[in-house]
């Protein structure tokens, strides 16, 4: 019989999977070049991974084969995800990089201490909205700021919370803590203050901190892995790397909830296939010039579309591909397996 007691703080609960019976459930707390640490029923745990899969990321929860005499404990099967932070690859290829995985809350952080860049934001909403979780818009060192802009975040975030932090103040600390729910992941660039907000989080110095260069207000990567760690107060917290690429993959829906108040404009022009501009009836021209809407705020919709129609284009042509592959080689089995049929083999 499993005790899970261990698991809960990890983000177990009665509902979570069901497992099947001798199997043992972990959920991967850090990956690291074919290994894992790895929360388990036991407690925590150095696991390998499948040599043949290198999907496995920071949050996913998986089937674990206890170590027995001189073999590890090892991750035999990811189960199913509820959602996951994905974007393009930095590498440029067709398929997404999952930054994430069972995500409850996106804490998106924006140093307020700078200039405040709407477009890198609607970027990261999309990603949080895609992955089913609920994103929360946090500006960051609101201490050192002259002026936080909170206004024209929320203008540019509907449906999301938008708080302004100092985790060093501890200024709006209570309240984000009041919103976060489940497994937490913090997005943003290097110099955001991710690691010193999930310290604070975690009322612990668990992240190691840098200084942001005073030349170009950027920061050092202190984080350089994506771990994950219990909350005190319950629930888990992600940190992740400061990212510089926020490329979209397969976030159509993500968009829409991002740019609800564009769609809901654009549903309401006398055209269903009206281009937004010259067009008789158009409720985003009007909106434009009423400035309900803004220019920049149309123009990152429709720049973010084209981006992540592009991306479905390439991941189709990549699924066809790879589909292809599989049926040749399909063929070549056959071909085979008639040839030594008819040498009588």
């Amino acid at each position: 019989m499993v005790d899970y007691d261990l698991l809960i703080p990890y983000g177990w609960n009665t509902t979570s999977y069901t497992v099947p019976e001798g199997a043992v459930p972990g959920r991967v707390i850090r990956t690291d070049r074919g290994e894992c640490d790895v929360a388990t029923p036991s407690g925590p745990a150095r696991a390998s991974l499948p040599r043949a899969d290198t999907g496995f990321c920071t949050g996913d929860w998986v089937l674990l084969e206890p170590a027995t005499g001189l073999l590890p404990l090892a991750v035999t099967a990811l189960l199913p995800r509820r959602g996951a932070i994905s974007r393009s690859s930095v590498s440029g290829r067709s398929a997404g990089q999952v930054l994430a995985a069972n995500v409850d809350t996106v804490l998106i952080c924006v140093p307020a201490d700078g200039d405040v860049d709407l477009g890198r934001i609607e970027r990261l909403l999309a990603l949080a909205w895609e992955s089913g979780a609920q994103p929360v818009v946090v500006l960051t060192k609101v201490d050192a700021a002259e002026s936080v802009p909170l206004d024209a975040v929320r203008a540019v975030a509907p449906g999301a919370t938008v708080l302004g932090v100092s985790a060093s103040s501890g200024d709006g600390l209570e309240v984000l803590t009041a919103v976060l729910d489940g497994t937490v992941v913090l997005l943003g660039p290097s110099g955001a203050g991710k690691s010193t907000l999930a310290n604070a989080l975690l009322g612990e110095e668990a992240f190691a901190t840098g200084a942001v260069r005073a030349s170009d207000g950027k920061g050092r990567h202190t984080t350089v892995q994506r771990e994950l760690r219990p909350l005190p107060h319950g629930g888990t917290l992600i940190d992740t790397p400061g990212l510089r690429g926020i490329g979209l993959f397969d976030a159509a829906d993500g968009l829409e909830k991002t740019f609800s108040d564009v769609e809901n404009l654009a549903g309401a022009c006398r055209f269903n296939d009206c281009g937004h501009e010259t067009e008789p009836g158009c409720a985003v021209r009007a909106a434009l010039e009423s400035g309900e809407l803004t220019e920049r705020r149309l123009a990152s919709y429709r720049k973010l579309l084209r981006e992540n129609a592009y991306m479905a284009a390439r991941t189709d042509k990549r699924l066809a591909a790879e589909r292809e592959r599989a049926w040749r080689e399909v063929h070549r089995q056959q071909r085979r397996m008639y040839r030594e049929r008819g040498s009588g083999k």
